[in-house]
C-alpha cells in the first residue's frame, strides 16, 4: 500500500468527494420551490443523459484515453457547479417558474456528462495500474482502500458545508465552494503517467473504431450470462440507493428544528441554520463509517469464501432491514429511519468494492472503462425510473392522514431485497 501511484489514486478520491452540496443537494432543491415529483423528474432527467453518454464515454475513454476523459468530467462537473450556483439568483417565487426549471436541467445536463465520462473511467485505470504490477488478485483491497479514501474526504467536505451554510443560511451557495477542489483534481489526474490509458487506447480513432469498440465491448457483455446477472444486481442495488439516498435530508431537518429548538433556544437561527445541527454529525458519521466499511469489504469477501457469497450475504442484509422497517417508515419513527438510511449507506460502501471486482472478474482490460460503463448506464436507467416514480409516491403519501410520507422506500427496498434472497439467483435472471 505504499505504491505513489496508489497515494495519487487516494487523492483523487479525495478531492473528488470534496462535493460540498451532496449533505444538502435534496434541501436546495426544495428551498428553491420543487416538490418531490419535480425533484424526481430531475433525477430522472440527469439519468437519462447519463445513459446517453454512458457508453460511448466509456468507448472513447479507452480509445482516445483515460486521462483526457477524467479531465473534460472535471470541466463539465464545474460549469454544472457554476450554473447551479446561479439559480439562487432566480428564486424570487414561492413556485419554481419554467426558466429556472429549464436552468437546472442544463446544469444536470452538464453535470450527466461529467458523471458519464468519469464513472468507469478511474475504475479501469486503478486496475490497468494493477495489472502492469501483477497486483490482481487484489483488486478488492486496493480499490476498496482507495475509496475509503474519498468516503474520508467526504466526511471532510460535510464540516466545511456546515460552516457554508450556517454562515451564509442558504444552501445553494455550496455548488461554488465545490469548483475549487475540481480544480485541484485537474491538476493530479493530468499528471498521471500516459501507461495508465490502457491498452486499448489509439492515437486519432475515428468514429468507425469508436464504434467497432463499442460493439465488440457490447456483445462481452451480452453474451456473458454471468455479466448479465451483475447488470441485473447492479440495477437493483445501486439504481434503487441512488435514487433514495438523499431522502435521509429532509428527513433529518424535520427531526432536527424540534432538536435545534430545545437545544438552542436562546439563538436566533433560520431553519436552514437549524438543519445544520443534526445534518452535519450525520453525515459526518456516515461518511467516516463508509470509509471503514469500504477499507474492510475484503474482510468480508475472505469470511464468507469468496466475492460471490459476500453479495449474497449483503442481499440478506438489505432485506431483512427494509422488510422490519416498513412500520417505522409509516408512523413516522425518525430514529429508525434514520438509523436504516445510515445502515443502508455503510451496507452500500461493503457492497460497492465486491461488485466491481465481481465486475472486472468477468472483464477485457482493453475495453475495461467501456464494460464497466455499460455496468453503469443500467445502473443509470434504473435511478431514472425508479427516481421519478418514487418521488410521485412520496408527495402523493403526505395526503394520507395519520401516515409518513416516507414509508414507499422501505416498501420498494423490501421488494427489491426479496427478489435476490429467492432460491433463484439474479444470475439465473439472466440466462
Amino acid at each position: 500500500m505504499t505504491d505513489r501511484m496508489i497515494s495519487r489514486f487516494r487523492l483523487y478520491g479525495f478531492l473528488k468527494n470534496q462535493q460540498y452540496y451532496e449533505p444538502f443537494i435534496l434541501l436546495a432543491f426544495l428551498q428553491l420551490g420543487l416538490s418531490f415529483t419535480l425533484i424526481g423528474l430531475l433525477i430522472g432527467f440527469r439519468e437519462l443523459l447519463i445513459n446517453l453518454f454512458e457508453i460511448p464515454s466509456g468507448a472513447i475513454a479507452d480509445l482516445f484515453g483515460r486521462r483526457k476523459a477524467l479531465l473534460f468530467s472535471f470541466a463539465c462537473y464545474i460549469v454544472s457547479f457554476a450554473i447551479m450556483g446561479t439559480a439562487v439568483f432566480m428564486n424570487n417565487a414561492a413556485s419554481p417558474s419554467p426558466f429556472l426549471f429549464s436552468v437546472l436541467l442544463l446544469a444536470m445536463g452538464f453535470y450527466a456528462l461529467g458523471d458519464a465520462f468519469r464513472s468507469g473511467t478511474h475504475k479501469a485505470l486503478i486496475f490497468t495500474h494493477l495489472r502492469i504490477h501483477g497486483l490482481t488478485d487484489q483488486r478488492t483491497k486496493v480499490y476498496g482502500f482507495t475509496r475509503s479514501w474519498s468516503k474520508i474526504g467526504s466526511a471532510l467536505s460535510v464540516v466545511l458545508a456546515c460552516l457554508f451554510v450556517f454562515y451564509s443560511d442558504n444552501f445553494i451557495w455550496i455548488f461554488y465552494f465545490s469548483i475549487i477542489p475540481y480544480l485541484l483534481n485537474m491538476i493530479n489526474v493530468g499528471t498521471y503517467p500516459k501507461s495508465l490509458d490502457g491498452d486499448g487506447r489509439l492515437e486519432n480513432p475515428g468514429n468507425r473504431e469508436i464504434v467497432s469498440h463499442l460493439i465488440a465491448s457490447c456483445k462481452i457483455a451480452l453474451a456473458n450470462p454471468d455479466f448479465r446477472g451483475l447488470i441485473i444486481e447492479s440495477m437493483s442495488f445501486e439504481g434503487f440507493f441512488k435514487a433514495t439516498k438523499d431522502y435521509l435530508q429532509p428527513i433529518l431537518k424535520i427531526a432536527a428544528l424540534p432538536l435545534a429548538a430545545l437545544l438552542f433556544a436562546d439563538f436566533q437561527l433560520g431553519d436552514t441554520q437549524k438543519s445544520v445541527i443534526l445534518i452535519g454529525p450525520i453525515y459526518v458519521l456516515i461518511y467516516l463509517g463508509s470509509a471503514v466499511a469500504s477499507r474492510q469489504s475484503h474482510v468480508l469477501a475472505s469470511l464468507a469464501g469468496d466475492d460471490e457469497k459476500a453479495a449474497k450475504v449483503i442481499w440478506f442484509i438489505f432485506f431483512g432491514m427494509f422488510v422490519s422497517l416498513v412500520p417505522a417508515f409509516y408512523f413516522n419513527v425518525f430514529w429508525l429511519m434514520i438509523s436504516s438510511l445510515i445502515l443502508m449507506h455503510l451496507l452500500q460502501n461493503v457492497w460497492r468494492p465486491i461488485f466491481i471486482s465481481r465486475i472486472d472478474a468477468h472483464g477485457d482490460e482493453a475495453k475495461g472503462a467501456t464494460l464497466l460503463s455499460i455496468q453503469s448506464q443500467a445502473q443509470s436507467l434504473a435511478t431514472m425510473i425508479i427516481a421519478p416514480v418514487l418521488g410521485f409516491c412520496i408527495d402523493t403519501a403526505r395526503g394520507i392522514e395519520g401516515a409518513g410520507e416516507f414509508w414507499p422506500i422501505a416498501v420498494l427496498g423490501a421488494l427489491i431485497g426479496l427478489v435476490f434472497i429467492l432460491p433463484w439467483s439474479q444470475h439465473e435472471f439472466a440466462r
